[in-house]
């Protein structure tokens, strides 16, 4: 590359940088460097690339695993600037499984030998790095989704029996002709297998008794499981996206150090895996957001709920004061907090017993006021929200391309079925909740009434009706975290506690209790516990939060 176009600014950057990260691994250093890498960016590479690692080599001395980091710390910044092609997306994934390989081949060997550690990362480069290759899977999977689905169709209509016979005559386009070719010869690339094999093994790495095992293979292995809850949640494997936390809220696991490596001389803070997490809060974002989705999609409304409002408290009071604003990505913010406040809008209707704070409930009522009036009258509100607040799910299967290239054949069901499917299940159990809900808003006004008059209140026959009050009760009977900790502070804070199923217990989500004695329905309302504590330790704590703020105010006289 010409002088003109690589500064010694970009020069400078790539030194310290190599520096940081394999020698002197002083974790202040590395965060205003990893700070100036954005910044520099921004002033020298706005619309371009930045030079390719064989061009800066020389700055790092040729260091294989730093220039693994280099690209794909500068792909990163490329592809959110361009839209990628699919050879663009095949190159990302040749990427990834480099750097990995590297990581890999020089993490700590598991004998318990002493090593000398090699490489420091602080925990957001970390986060970066597992949250983009998921992202950069996820954009393949829909690619290929996209680009198979239009080959299809094109190839259907060009043989005269298509959807649309106007396009009777049209070739397969070259892009996509080209898109499929390509996709056909490369078939492994973003496997899930290798994927999921990638993500166990960096967790597994830096979660080993091990005494040697460097700090930033614990970073690495825990944002694995933050990247591996979110991998089974697009999936659609949801036991499987809470069960991948279990390792960061493990009581057991040993505390982490913060703030350098074994060369660094900043000293050290010890965090627990569930610490370390909340520190970096695009992470924590991602792990709440998910882990909701998750819960809703298993029918645990109340710890939905208790998550998802916690977090949306946090960032509504962080958009006030602008905290959030500082946070690299925090664009992405408001998109995510409006997707939550839709789910809690599904929650608080499915979910009686559920409790928001006041703050959130208002914001709930202020942007889904349509969609809420059409859920009082029906269930179609429900599919709304939750299109619109559902992450996008992917079909992670390669398809058969042979088979979309066959003029009039059919192609083999894919393309959006991922997705519908996981719509469609959704609103299977939606569709029981208006009987559900009107059901309940009836026995709330007596203490004891008929089955036959409470079935024709549902203009329902009655031995139609007796399944619905086992259906009622069994809908909203659920796993509840047995270990919640959901003390004011914590909730206040967006804290995620006991996400993990292994301290699990049955409970309801019903606020009233009835049994069926004969043929009448006897009701009692739920028992209440006035927890006079939890208001007062919430005024505490908004108490503190606001001194703390006083203490930065800059008083003018």
């Amino acid at each position: 590359m010409a002088d003109e176009v690589f500064p010694d600014s970009v020069k400078d950057i790539v030194f310290d940088l190599h520096d940081v990260t394999r020698r002197s691994f002083i974790h202040s250093e590395q965060v205003i460097l990893y700070a100036q890498f954005r910044d520099i960016t921004a002033k020298y590479f706005p619309t371009s690339a930045w030079p390719s690692p064989s061009a800066v080599a020389n700055e790092c001395d040729h260091d294989p695993l730093y220039l693994s980091l280099y690209n794909e710390l500068t792909l990163r910044h490329l592809q959110s600037i361009k839209r990628p092609n699919v050879r663009d997306r095949i190159e990302g994934w040749h990427v990834y499984r480099r750097l990995f390989d590297f990581i890999l081949e020089e993490a700590p060997k598991l004998d318990g030998a002493h090593q000398r550690e090699t490489l420091y990362l602080i925990p957001e480069w970390c986060f970066d790095i597992m949250h983009e290759f998921l992202y950069q899977f996820q954009g393949f999977c829909q690619f290929r989704t996209t680009t198979y689905t239009a080959a299809s169709k094109a190839m259907l209509a060009s043989s005269g029996g298509g959807e649309d016979e106007l396009l009777a005559s049209s070739p397969l386009p070259a892009h996509i002709a080209d898109a499929i070719e390509v996709l056909n010869q490369n078939r492994d690339a973003w496997a899930i297998e290798t994927v999921l094999f990638y993500l166990h093994r960096l967790l597994s790495v830096g979660t080993s008794s091990a005494k040697n095992v460097s700090p930033t293979y614990r970073y690495l292995a825990y944002f694995s499981s933050v990247t591996l809850s979110r991998l089974e949640c697009l999936l659609g494997d949801y036991r499987a996206s809470i069960a991948a936390l279990d390792v960061i809220y493990n009581p057991n696991a040993e505390l982490i150090a913060v703030g350098g490596g074994s060369g660094g001389g900043d000293g050290e803070n010890m965090k627990s895996p569930e610490e370390l997490v909340n520190s970096v809060f695009p992470a924590r974002l991602s792990l709440t957001y998910h882990a909701g989705v998750s819960y809703l999609m298993l029918r645990r409304y109340k710890d939905s709920a208790s998550i998802l409002g916690g977090i949306c408290l946090f960032m509504q009071r962080g958009f006030k004061t602008g905290q959030l604003r500082k946070i690299p990505g925090s664009e992405q913010f408001n998109k995510l907090f409006d997707r939550m406040i839709a789910l809690l809008a599904i929650l608080s209707h499915i979910c009686p017993k559920s409790v928001l704070d006041d703050t959130i409930a208002s914001i709930v009522r202020e942007k889904h006021a349509s969609n809420l009036s059409k859920i009082e009258s029906g269930e179609e509100g429900y599919e709304d929200l939750f299109v619109f607040a559902c992450p996008k799910f992917v079909n992670a299967a390669v398809p058969d391309y042979s088979q979309a290239l066959v003029p009039g054949s059919p192609a083999m069901p894919y393309g959006q079925d991922a997705y519908k499917l996981q719509v469609h299940h959704f609103m299977n159990e939606m569709a029981a909740h208006a009987t559900l809900r009107k059901m309940r808003s009836y026995m709330t006004l007596y203490t004891s009434i008929k089955v036959d008059k409470l079935a024709s209140f549902n203009d329902m026959k009655v031995e139609e009706f007796e399944p619905w009050l086992i259906c009622f009760k069994n809908k909203l009977r659920q796993l509840e975290r047995g270990t919640v900790n959901a003390s004011a502070g914590n909730v206040a804070k967006g804290v995620v506690r006991g996400v993990s199923s292994a301290q699990d217990k049955m409970g309801t989500a019903l606020d009233i209790h009835y049994n069926v004695s004969g043929d009448v329905v006897h009701v009692d309302e739920a028992e209440k516990t006035r927890r006079f504590e939890t208001y007062f330790m919430k005024q505490i704590s908004t108490n503190d939060d606001i001194l703390k703020q006083l203490k930065f105010l800059k008083i003018e006289h």
